[in-house]
Formats: C-alpha cells, structure tokens, sequence
C-alpha cells in the first residue's frame, strides 16, 4: 500500500499514536496509568423481559404518547373531556370556534365547493359510475370527517387516482356497460373493505405500513397514472364511442387511431377550447396565488359555459355527447348493495385493500403538508381512522372511495380557511345542488368534464421532483421508473406493486448488506474517520479499525464474518505487524443470537491468528446480549470494549510497546 494512507513505517506510525496520546493526556505513560480512562463501556439498567417489551411496544405503536395529557391530577370530567377530543377532534376547535372563523371558513367552503361539484362529477365518470355519485361522495364524506378529522385544511372527496384504480381493477371483473348495478354494487363493497381497512391501521396504529410506499414510488405512479388519465379521456375529447377498457398505453393508443372514422369534429373543438382555458386559468393561479380563485373557479365557470353553449346551439344534435339528466335529491341508502359473498369477493377485498392504502397515503401525505406550512400538527393515526370510518358511513350512503383531494385542499389552504367547518360549508352547498340545480346539469357535455379531468391529473406530473431523486439517489431513480413504466405499459395495480417490491427489495439489501468502512486518522485530531470519505485520513500501522453501519442480525452475519475475515487476510499478507482488529459498534442499533454467535467466531479466528478482537462503544442492547452470552467471560475481557476509537488506540499503542520493551528486557536478561 502507499504511504499516503498510513501503512508505511512503524515510525510513523509510533508518532502518529503518541500524538494522539498528547492531545489526551499528558504523556504515553499516563495513558498507560489508567488504560481505560474515566469513562467505561457500561451495561443498560437491568430491566425484566416484560418492562422491555412494554417499551418496545409503545415506541413502536404510540411514539407520540397519545395519552399523555390524561397523567397527572385532574377532574374525572376533565379528563372525561380530554379522553372524548382524542376521539374526536371536533372537539377541540369547537368550543372556542367565532364569527370572525366562520367568516373565513364560508369564504373557503364556498370556493372549494366550486371546484368540487364538477370535479366529483367527472371523478365519478372516471371509475365508470354515475356522475351523481361523485356529487354524493361530496356531501357525506365531508361532513364525517369535519367531525373525526384532525386536518384544518384537508378537503375531502373523490380523487382522480382513487377513482382510477377502482374502476380499473373492477373493470377486470364485471363490465360497466353491460352490468352497471353489479359494477356499483361492487364500488360500494370495494369502499367498504377500504374504509375498513384504513380504519384498522388507525385503531390498531400501524401507520407505518404506508411508509412503504416511498417518496420515489409515490412520484412514479403518480406521473403514470396521470398519463394514462389523461389518454382515457380522449374517449370523451375526440368523441368516440368504442373505446378499450383497459388501461395500459398500447391499448389505448390503438383505441384512439383504430376509431378515427368515430372522431367528432365539433367535440374536439369544444375540448381544445376549454382545455386552453383551463390550463391558463390554473398556470395564473400557479403563478400568482392571490388568484387562487380564477384557478379554483375555472372548472364550474367551464361546466356553466359549456352547458349554456350546448342548451343555445343544440350541440347534442351535432355530434357533442352531454351528461343527460340527473336524479335529484340527497343521498339514498347502500347498505343493502353491499356484496360480501359469491365470486366477486376477491375481487372486491383487493379492490379494496389497494385503494384504502392509495387513497390514506395522499390524504396523509395532503394534510401533513398544509399543516407544515400553517405550523401545526396532523395526527397520522386521527387521520387513518377519520378517513377510514367516513368510507365505511360512505359505502352504506351511495358514496365510493373518498380521501383528502391535493388540488381542493390547496384552494381550501389559499382561500384562508381556519378549521374544518370549511368540509362542512362544502357538503350544504352540495346538498343544495343535490336538491335544486340537479336539473341544470342535464346539458353538460362530456367533453368538459374530460377537459376538467386532464387539467387536474396535469400537476401529478412532477418533472423537478423526478430530477432532484435522479441527482440524489439512483436507486430512487430506479424504483421511480419502475412505477412510471409498470403503470404505464402494464396495470396500475401491477405498476405500483412492481414498485413496492423494488422498494422492499431494496431495503432488505440494505439489512443483507451492510456498509463496512475502514476508518483511519484526521491529522491533528482524535477523531477517525472513512477513508474513502475524507482522504486526508491516515492508516494507523498494526491497526485494522473497522466501523459496521446497520444492524447485525442472522441476515448478514455471514457476510460479515466473510468479509472480515477476507479484510484480515488481505491485512496480514500485506502489512506484517498487524496486531489488533477494531470493531467500531456505535452505528449498530441493535444484535440478534445470530450476530451474538457472530462476534465470537470472530473473536476465536482472530486469537487463533495472534490479534486481538476490540469493539468500540457496543450500544446497550448489544452489551447486554454478549453479557448474557455462556462464554462471554473468558472470550470477552473488560480489556476488550472500549467507549472511543481514540482511547483503544491509545491504550493498545501503550500496552503493546510496554509488552515489546518487556520482550526486550527479557532478552538481555
């Protein structure tokens, strides 16, 4: 090796101890006086399995101690009233709720109102259900979570990726057009077993099976799924008639040039126009934010206009398809719909189970962000059970899968809402168009509720987010692409499950194949460091310092011993007076029998060879698991744990020129 990286010269190595020694102690021989220094690598307070297990399971389940504000001594009707707002959040902003709030609340319910009312008819269109559908998921949803919701500016409703899924994944199964009352039967079932499920990871606080859907994930299959969303919609864009139904980008495309004969001129047009005028609309809101409102407000501004245009001219005799009529009224009873047995069960459980981890995934990912930028918290638990129990009421009340809706939050967040009164200013002007303007709709057509449909999905496609995860991490980049392209020329279900397994996958390399690095010496300095890191770091000679990043566990324990074992064997051929072997433990959280078993092979290969085996700052569960190990004590010595990488070097410098000077005047003698 060269003598830049510290191998050469036992001189220099002699010099580069003692220095460290003198930046600690006075001297080589103080350090020898008390080897160990002031501090000693100390066992955890002995604790029974049970306390362990205790503690493990709240950090795990209850991180953020829920309960925390029922300790101490207060009134059984205080803490009554405590225990009754972690139930319900309503609770908590209602008693001091005022005009100036519901003032502000109003503005913001009205305005998101505007947008949801055409964006939950043409949501409602994409999971191939009756419009009226989308206008129901907005009126009772709203007002459940408005109670449960712990979220000041979520707005709930149908989304454009929720209704994607479930009409794709159900289309598998039973056709829209020739069996609709089975097809909604089916939604209903399937948002039942979401709800259900989202629930459940709430009430039990297992939240964190949604982390698995990463960020990398989230951008590709959102990317994907916004450009197969968008190509569906050329169906209603280019008026065709016969169209596919599935959802890969091949299919499509062949349905779209395969029909040209079907292509309505007329309906083009009207698309093309309204298309541009909503995209203008939403790059001045994106652009400027305090017009919001001409953003916000473009989407029914396009329902009204179109409508008119359609009801004047007779457009529905030149070719341009409309809505036709809408029943009036709230919304009827489903309970009796749902579906739990027979064939479709299956179908309708995994329908289900994707959709409620899609859908909680957005809305907690939605309110997190508002409430970063407002400066309170969301409770991710609060929130899983909030939506979950809003789907189980909305499949028993004609409602499909709803979540918080990332565009109708930002408005909702820009308008200046202050609580979650704004939900439910929402659901009463539904409530009110569900009971009196039903009729104005019967004109509105296709087209622009396909143009509505393109210009929401457009956002989910995030090119800066994808070239930040490219420069940062490959792997990222990777999983990324897997979603974008499973979703793209494949399913959207078998696109984000291709996704979450490269994601697994690489986690589980990431457990099989921990980091190791050879650390070596910052000149000047007691601290040590990698040496691929920081190049200035010197070898010390007689020293292999090794630090082990990740746990150690039956996993990797025989990738660790092989690769230190190669390290010593590629040490000892090359450097003759390699005496001891470190173990740098400060990163390794935590050590199974496996890893236990592990460390004493190593031990005995390394006296089996003349070096001595030394573990830097073992953590609290891996000294008490060698503690407990039978041969700890004659494996083990205290000489063998050190607290820092610097005292075991200085110490072992020590003790080795005292045994060579011993040797020495043995020899004479």
């Amino acid at each position: 090796m060269e003598e830049g990286n510290g191998v050469g010269g036992g001189d220099a190595g002699q010099v580069l101890a003692i220095s460290i020694a003198t930046s600690v102690k006075d001297d080589a021989e103080a350090a020898a006086a008390t080897p160990r220094g002031r501090w000693r690598v100390a066992l955890p307070p002995p604790r029974s399995s049970w306390a362990k297990l205790k503690a493990r399971t709240m950090e795990t389940f209850f991180p953020d101690d829920p309960f925390r504000r029922l300790h101490g001594r207060r009134p059984l009707i205080s803490k009554c009233f405590l225990a009754a707002q972690l139930i319900f959040p309503v609770l908590e902003w209602a008693p001091a709720y005022s005009l100036p709030l519901l003032k502000a609340d109003l503005i913001s319910g009205l305005t998101i109102a505007s947008l949801a009312i055409p964006q939950g008819i043409s949501y409602a269109a994409l999971a191939n259900l009756p419009p009226i559908l989308g206008l129901y998921s907005s009126f009772v949803p709203p007002l459940v979570y408005a109670v449960l919701g712990s979220s000041r500016d979520l707005a709930v409703g149908p989304v454009s990726i929720a209704s994607l899924i479930m009409g794709s994944m159900l289309r598998q199964a039973v056709n829209p057009s020739t069996n609709p009352a089975l097809f909604l039967r089916l939604a209903f079932t399937s948002t039942f077993f979401a709800g259900l499920v989202q629930a459940s990871l709430g009430i039990l606080r297992l939240g964190f099976f949604i982390d698995l859907l990463s960020k990398a994930t989230l951008v590709g299959f959102m990317a994907g799924a916004a450009i197969i969303v968008s190509l569906q919609q050329l169906k209603g864009f280019l008026g065709i008639a016969h169209f596919t139904n599935q959802m890969a980008i091949v299919p499509v495309m062949n349905s779209v040039f395969h029909e040209t004969s079907e292509w309505s001129w007329p309906t083009i047009v009207m698309g093309v126009c309204f298309l541009t005028m909503l995209l203008l609309a939403r790059h001045i809101g994106t652009r400027r934010p305090k017009l919001f409102w001409v953003s916000a407000g473009s989407p029914l501004a396009s329902v009204i206009l179109s409508t008119i245009l359609v009801f004047l001219f007779k457009a529905q005799n030149h070719g341009i398809s409309i809505i036709g009529e809408l029943k009036r009224g709230l919304n009827t009873p489903s309970w009796d719909k749902l579906l739990f047995h027979g064939s479709y069960l299956g179908t309708t459980v995994k329908t289900g189970f994707v959709t409620g981890i899609m859908s909680l995934a957005e809305g907690v990912a939605v309110g997190r962000t508002f409430a970063a930028l407002k400066g309170y918290k969301v409770d991710g638990n609060k929130e899983m059970m909030a939506v979950g129990i809003m789907n189980i009421v909305g499949s028993c009340t004609s409602c499909y899968i709803t979540t918080g809706a990332f565009s109708r939050s930002a408005v909702n967040h820009n308008a200046g809402c202050k609580t979650a009164m704004s939900n439910i200013v929402m659901a009463v002007t539904v409530m009110v168009t569900l009971l009196f303007l039903m009729p104005l709709f019967i004109y509105t057509p296709n087209v622009v509720l396909a143009a509505i449909i393109i210009t929401a999905v457009i956002g989910l496609i995030d090119i800066t987010a994808v070239y930040h995860i490219w420069k940062m991490d490959k792997m990222d980049f990777l999983v990324c692409i897997c979603a974008f392209s499973g979703v793209i020329f494949i399913s959207v279900q078998e696109g984000l499950a291709i996704a979450v397994g490269v994601s697994v996958l690489r986690i589980l390399l990431q457990i099989i194949r921990p980091k190791i690095g050879i650390q070596g010496n910052l000149p000047g300095t007691d601290i040590f460091r990698n040496l691929h890191h920081y190049k200035e770091a010197t070898r010390i000679p007689g020293f292999l310092i090794l630090s082990i990043e990740g746990p150690i566990n039956f996993a990797n324990a025989t990738y660790l011993n092989e690769r230190i074992t190669r390290w010593i064997e590629e040490e000892s051929e090359e450097q003759i007076s390699l005496q001891f072997v470190l173990l740098d433990l400060s990163s390794v959280g935590n050590i199974d029998t496996s890893g236990v078993s592990f460390l004493m092979d190593l031990k005995k290969s390394t006296e089996k060879q003349d070096l001595q085996l030394v573990l830097i700052n073992p953590v609290g569960e891996v000294m008490e698991k060698l503690q407990r190990a039978n041969d700890l004590h004659s494996l083990f010595g205290a000489e063998c744990f050190y607290l820092t990488t610097e005292e075991a070097v200085i110490s072992l410098s020590s003790l080795s020129k005292r045994n060579h000077n011993n040797a020495q005047n043995e020899q004479i003698v």
